[in-house]
């Protein structure tokens, strides 16, 4: 079998995950366990700026190659096809407005879940290269355009805000922004300078991990409640999606001449959804999506299906043929 279980149940004790849990279990029991919103952002802002300036520092010591390249080309056709292929999933059960800001939330990625698999890799002690933090906040714009083209091509719907402002919104979007202006900022600071904060860009990164996980897992339990609502068919897809997505990527990463850790995050990317990004954008573009679907699919299910078995998954799959 090439998942190891043992494995997965270290994954299921790390005290991160764990916190995720009782964010859950806090909505289930009805503790009134709230992290406030002021607190959240600080936590987000802090994880997104931490990775953004580490991923530079890697990438200040990187030399472009052929391999490289390999992976973000297949990360950014990932950001067209993922969308395409979704929305074709399901624009027959769903309406096409709600299909397209779904193809959009897959098609996009979830900045956590980057976050977490890079706490998974270190973890075990696996390099990964600063790129891939460049990689994630490209993936972003490329999704939200495919699943705006989609609904423009296939439906009499209009879209509410031009293609062009909406490029814009997705890339000075605020976490994007952030990622983007905090890996600029890592890449050319000098080692003795990255090392003057590395105490807290490093050394307190797993425990703020914790308690945005506690919050994430606080957001999931309330989130979806309201799913269930919605039929069999999102939350299948939100189940069997990722893990499809995920299991097809890892495997055929054996091809790409890339180390377990690029690996690994190429494949977190693909099969992650946005939650954050995507839903703010489809907002402005398609106010007949409904969020209410959208964003529990992506938030409540495949975000913690994800942390809690596919990075474990992806993982083994990808040093079986490693």
């Amino acid at each position: 079998m090439i998942l190891n279980i043992a494995s997965v149940l270290d994954n299921l004790t790390n005290p991160a995950l764990l916190f995720f849990f009782l964010g859950i279990l806090a909505v289930r029991f009805k503790s009134g366990l709230n992290i406030p919103e002021g607190a959240s952002r600080f936590i987000s802002i802090y994880l997104l700026f931490s990775i953004g300036f580490k991923g530079g520092q890697e990438l200040a010591h990187e030399d472009f190659t052929f391999a490289m390249g390999a992976v973000m080309l297949v990360g950014l056709l990932s950001a067209v096809v993922v969308p395409v292929l979704t929305f074709f999933l399901l624009y027959r059960t769903l309406n096409k407005a709600n299909s397209a800001a779904i193809a959009a939330s897959y098609g996009s990625v979830s900045a956590v879940t980057f976050i977490t698999a890079v706490a998974f890799l270190e973890q075990r002690d696996q390099a990964f290269g600063g790129h891939m933090v460049a990689l994630m906040a490209m993936m972003e714009a490329p999704a939200i355009i495919v699943g705006i083209t989609l609904l423009k091509r296939f439906s009499n719907d209009q879209v509410q805000q031009g293609l062009g402002t909406l490029i814009r919104h997705a890339l000075t979007n605020g976490s994007v922004f952030l990622l983007i202006g905090s890996t600029i900022i890592g890449f050319v600071s000098s080692e003795e300078q990255a090392q003057g904060i590395a105490p807290f860009t490093t050394d307190i990164f797993k425990g703020f991990l914790a308690l945005f996980l506690l919050d994430m897992g606080i957001q999931s339990g309330k989130n979806i409640q309201g799913l269930w609502s919605k039929g069999p068919v999102p939350i299948l897809f939100a189940l069997v999606m990722p893990l499809l997505l995920g299991t097809a990527i890892s495997t055929f990463s054996m091809y790409l001449d890339a180390g377990v850790g690029d690996r690994l995050l190429l494949t977190v990317l693909v099969a992650s959804a946005s939650y954050i990004a995507v839903p703010a954008a489809m907002k402005l573009a398609i106010p007949k999506a409904n969020p209410g679907l959208y964003t529990p699919m992506a938030l409540a299910i495949t975000f913690p299906v994800n942390i809690l078995v596919g990075i474990p998954l992806y993982y083994a799959i990808i040093e079986h043929w490693s």
